[in-house]
């Protein structure tokens, strides 16, 4: 497969823009060379490789990185709630929280609401769409879940896929109001999580380590909320309480350092999609989205809330 820069599209002006990608070179080398697959098998999908520099970022030596990450990337720290001289570490940094309304929270009922910062792709119907986009790759349901019953209430259900940039806000959020559960791990890799590594092999998402939960809502059905694990990722942390009632845009948890992905899976004919992410989607190119900012509508309630 031939290695293609990272295109996507600033929602905002709709312009087309390249992603400055932290280690690309790297991940050239490891997903797109066939020398990159040993060292990719044998120590860079490990949990260890990517649990030790998760410790290196918690260490307060770290905090020398963050001037320069800031800088190179253009982070907008006026969002933040600590400066850059408050951090302890570069964990510290990199779960930074925001002030409050620094992201504008779509929270008309019916409206679902992007739950972090991150580029988006949407599969308007999982069964059929990653066949299409993802030709010879064998991703089902029952392979994200290993779970028979929620394969089955999610088959040709709708598929939304945030990935979230080492340089993005990474707490995420509650994409809707409703009753939220447990959070379900599932043990896996630590592979890239990168586009660059996902068009090479989109079972990534089956194979690497990740946790979901059911949100219970009267406007969506029951959303299925999934965090992905990837290289250098730390560990995903939850910090709601489960079987409790959830506001839209409520924090959900964090990554610790890492490039990441949120997934959320929505049960068919129960969403209408909002027209720009799905076109740029079937284009194969992703979507600049900001955490509580509009997916789409519910096509289950209908009337004075729209």
């Amino acid at each position: 497969m031939e290695f293609k820069k990272i295109n996507y599209i600033d929602r905002k002006t709709g312009n087309v823009l390249v992603e400055n990608v932290p280690g690309e070179k790297f991940l050239k080398f490891l997903y797109y060379n066939p020398f990159g697959k040993l060292p990719l098998e044998l120590l860079v999908k490990r949990k260890f490789l990517s649990a030790l520099y998760g410790k290196k970022m918690d260490s307060p030596s770290s905090c020398k990185l963050i001037p320069d990450f800031v800088k190179e990337h253009n982070i907008n720290m006026e969002e933040s709630i600590k400066s850059i001289d408050e951090f302890q570490s570069f964990n510290d940094f990199f779960t930074r929280k925001l002030k409050p309304n620094s992201r504008a929270i779509q929270r008309e009922k019916g409206v679902l609401a992007s739950p972090a910062d991150g580029k988006v792709f949407v599969l308007e119907n999982i069964n059929k769409d990653t066949h299409f986009f993802v030709k010879g790759e064998k991703f089902t349901l029952e392979d994200f879940f290993r779970n028979k019953s929620f394969a089955k209430k999610y088959d040709n259900g709708i598929m939304f896929i945030i990935r979230l940039a080492p340089v993005d806000y990474h707490r995420f959020h509650f994409p809707a109001s409703g009753l939220i559960s447990k959070s379900k791990v599932i043990d896996g890799a630590y592979y890239s999580v990168s586009t660059h590594a996902i068009r090479t092999n989109f079972r990534i998402f089956c194979e690497n380590k990740r946790s979901f939960s059911i949100l219970f809502t009267d406007q969506f059905k029951d959303i299925c909320i999934a965090e992905i694990g990837a290289t250098m990722v730390g560990g995903i942390k939850q910090t709601y309480i489960p079987y409790t009632y959830v506001e839209k845009g409520d924090e959900k948890g964090y990554f610790f350092f890492g490039g990441s992905t949120v997934i959320l899976l929505l049960e068919k004919q129960s969403f209408k999609i909002d027209k720009d992410l799905l076109e740029n989607s079937k284009k194969g190119i992703e979507t600049k989205v900001y955490m509580g900012e509009r997916l789409g509508i519910s096509q289950i309630a209908r009337g004075d809330d729209f």
